[in-house]
């Protein structure tokens, strides 16, 4: 049997669920409330960290997760890079929608400009990030055998 005991991974099964949901409204709710892509990029990451600790795995399933983490993490800097390149061809409206959201309304998610797509694909890069990282820390041990 892989992993942990039955029991660490029922509580482990419930608690990412809890770490992933929350990690999901600090990254929505970033430009409201203290928080943002990083805190919960972190969140989500620690989801799928705890799932893998308590559930464990084998080798071919650690390098098809680090490829995948890896290829999302990407997707996160193109959106972030495209965000700001959208900014920059199309000034005036980029600050006319600054301007307009201002820095965020309580209660009115989509009041931020910016600010929300930014948290999402930060969010979606550190989570995946940090991931890919525990991913390749684990599988040295496949590498480095003796």
């Amino acid at each position: 049997m892989r992993g942990m005991s039955p029991v660490v991974q029922v509580i482990a099964r419930l608690l990412a669920g809890l770490l992933f949901l929350f990690g999901t409204y600090i990254v929505m709710h970033g430009h409201l409330t203290p928080g943002g892509g990083f805190a919960g990029g972190v969140l989500v990451a620690a989801a799928f960290i705890l799932m893998s600790l308590a559930f464990g795995s084998v080798e071919h399933t650690e390098r098809n997760s680090y490829t995948l983490s890896s290829v999302v993490e990407s997707l996160g800097g193109v959106l972030f890079v495209c965000l700001a390149l959208a900014g920059y061809v199309a000034v005036a409206y980029f600050f006319q929608n600054a301007a307009t959201y201002g820095t965020g309304t309580p209660l009115k998610l989509i009041s931020g400009g910016m600010i929300l797509p930014a948290n999402i694909a930060i969010g979606i890069k550190v989570g995946a990030g940090l991931f890919a990282v525990f991913l390749a820390l684990g599988a040295s041990r496949f590498v480095m055998k003796d």
